[in-house]
């Protein structure tokens, strides 16, 4: 790799994988990709990336592989299945794991790959969505020796506005849940504000304007309100499911943690409540309609 540009891999081609893909491209990465429905890979294609048949293709072809895919078991199939990164004839350098996964089990993962294969581990969870991948404006709280995360920088300087190492491996991921303890919570109280303010019969559109500057103020109010008192869900930025799987995650950390958190509690209950009405694939803001009694 020295004095050459890495060769890139991507595995996992959702709204997130999709959005940084093409945001790479773009920046003049070279980036092969895999996704295990095939018909994804239609969204990067045409800007440039180059299609494999499995995760080991992937890694076969590239110095580092980037993933973003759904939870702890789709990040071990990909790596250690007999198709997947490790089998790679040609071991990538780093993984670059961007997906929301346990701790505990990423430091296994990483001390396995390292073991098997000597390749290194980053975990590297991502906030922001997909627009904000678009636009290399994420937040990505990383996890890895050091080594490696300066190996790493210049593409996370392509993808985040806010690129912070956090210490060694699994603390990317531990950083993610109370990232995601606070989005779950917040996401519940903006969405309570909301019916709050409409049913207070104040101008409630003109809120954010009201509590500008204020102790009240934030990018949630700013931006997740809005789009809750607009009922904008037409395109999601992002799975209610996903966002139920990450306060799920939350709060298995917390017992595991010997601790009780009963408002993280109540928004794991909120959106377990409106997925189970049938809306996995709904946008995360539109849990405001489970207090219309339209959650179905």
């Amino acid at each position: 790799m020295t004095g050459a540009r890495p060769r890139l891999g991507f595995v996992g081609i959702g709204l997130m994988g999709e959005a940084m893909t093409r945001r790479l491209l773009e920046r003049g990465w070279a980036v092969t990709v895999w996704n295990q429905e095939p018909e994804r890979l239609d969204t990067v294609i045409p800007y440039g990336a180059v299609a494999a048949a499995s995760p080991a293709a992937v890694a076969d072809s590239s110095d580092i592989v980037l993933m973003c895919v759904l939870h702890t078991e789709a990040v071990r199939r990909c790596v250690f299945e007999p198709d997947g990164i490790a089998a790679a004839r040609n071991k990538p350098r780093i993984v670059i794991d961007l997906s929301t996964a346990d701790p505990e089990a990423t430091r296994e993962m990483a001390l396995r790959l390292r073991t098997e294969t000597g390749a290194g581990w980053v975990d590297a969870p991502v906030s922001g969505g997909p627009g904000a991948a678009r636009q290399g404006k994420m937040t990505i709280m990383a996890g890895g020796e050091p080594e490696d995360i300066e190996a790493i920088r210049p593409i996370m300087d392509d993808l985040a506005a806010n690129f912070t190492p956090m210490g060694p491996v699994g603390a990317g991921q531990t950083t993610k849940i109370i990232n995601q303890a606070i989005v779950g919570t917040g996401y519940v109280l903006m969405a309570e504000a909301v019916v709050l303010a409409e049913a207070a019969g104040i101008a409630a559109e003109r809120l954010p304007e009201c509590l500008a500057g204020g102790a009240a103020d934030s990018v949630l109010l700013q931006t997740i309100y809005r789009q809750m008192k607009a009922r904008d869900f037409a395109t999601p930025k992002g799975y209610a499911r996903q966002l139920l799987k990450d306060l799920k995650a939350v709060v298995d950390f917390e017992r595991t943690a010997g601790l009780s958190l009963p408002i993280v509690e109540t928004a794991c209950d909120r959106y377990a409540a409106y997925v189970g009405k049938g809306n996995e694939m709904e946008d995360s803001a539109s849990i405001v309609r489970l207090y219309e009694g339209k959650g179905s």
